[in-house]
């Protein structure tokens, strides 16, 4: 089904769906839900007045998670890789009179060079906000000026954070997968009305093939009446002929072997159609008749 077009295009639609769930954060943790669509994440149980701490950060590449006591910093900036991808990532971590802290550029490429940058901005970012573990805000605002310091001194690239939404990509991925199955609803809809069809055809045809049979059986019976009638026929004739008048039986049997010629002609033109059949099976019958009266007549004046 794959090599086919309707296949490929399901694959297609498949992996377009797929890609745009996952870039969309359909399997983001909490954290990473989070920072998709914002510069700061406070963990439950952390004070912090969130709007006040996006103001801060305004659009800049900067992704700030305060992280509850004791949480594995690390890991946390790992889950936001993907969310947070082109920022400066700072995970904070109250930790008795100071804060814990750890830092991941998520812009940077494979050279060396980059390498080296990425380290000064993520040991540099947070300096000097050990002072402030009680004031976040504060703290924040401390980060926010290392940033700066930062992208002038172009260790860190320069520019505001561009932030896609996750629901067109939702609604990508919904109408990539609503395209596999109406396609899919199509096809099955399209095979089953294709399979109802050829049913019928194939069951008129096999009418029409046990017409054609019952029309060559009567063709056949009504020839059989003909030879008979012939040996009566040449009788007759004779008679007819010293008598110097026309018998009726002559005329009959004239006009059905006359008959019998034409429908010979029509029987081997015939293209098998249903209503053809129909006609020709009619006529058969009704010379079948005439034979059968000539015979019955014959019969009763002894020849």
């Amino acid at each position: 089904m794959v090599s086919t077009p309707f296949g490929l295009a399901v694959l297609a639609c498949l992996v377009l769906a797929g890609w745009a769930l996952w870039s969309g954060g359909l399997l983001d943790g909490p954290v990473a839900r989070q920072v998709r669509t914002s510069s700061v994440y406070a963990a439950p149980g952390v004070d912090l007045d969130r709007a006040a701490a996006e103001r801060i950060i305004g659009n800049r590449r900067l992704v700030v998670l305060m992280m509850a006591p004791g949480a594995d910093l690390r890991a946390a900036c790992q889950d936001v890789g993907q969310a947070a991808k082109g920022t400066l990532v700072l995970v904070m971590s109250a930790d008795d009179d100071d804060w814990d802290t750890y830092g991941c550029a998520r812009y940077t490429g494979d050279d060396a060079k980059d390498f080296g940058r990425a380290v000064v901005a993520e040991t540099t970012i947070s300096r000097g906000t050990d002072g402030f573990v009680d004031r976040p805000l504060e703290a924040l605002k401390v980060v926010v000026v290392n940033y700066d310091r930062l992208v002038r001194a172009a260790i860190v690239p320069d520019g505001g954070r561009t932030i896609s939404p996750s629901l067109p990509r939702f609604l990508l991925a919904g109408a990539a997968l609503v395209g596999v199955v109406a396609g899919a609803t199509a096809l099955y809809v399209g095979g089953r009305r294709a399979g109802r069809l050829a049913a019928v055809r194939r069951a008129r045809r096999d009418e029409s093939a046990d017409g054609r049979s019952a029309l060559s059986a009567a063709a056949a019976v009504l020839a059989q009446q003909i030879i008979d009638l012939d040996r009566r026929y040449a009788q007759v004739h004779r008679q007819a002929t010293r008598a110097g008048k026309d018998h009726k039986f002559l005329r009959g049997y004239r006009n059905l072997t006359t008959g019998y010629v034409a429908l010979l002609d029509d029987l081997a033109t015939t293209d098998g159609d249903e209503a053809a059949v129909r006609r020709l099976r009619e006529r058969v019958d009704a010379l079948g008749r005439e034979a059968t009266t000539l015979t019955d007549r014959a019969d009763r004046t002894g020849r």
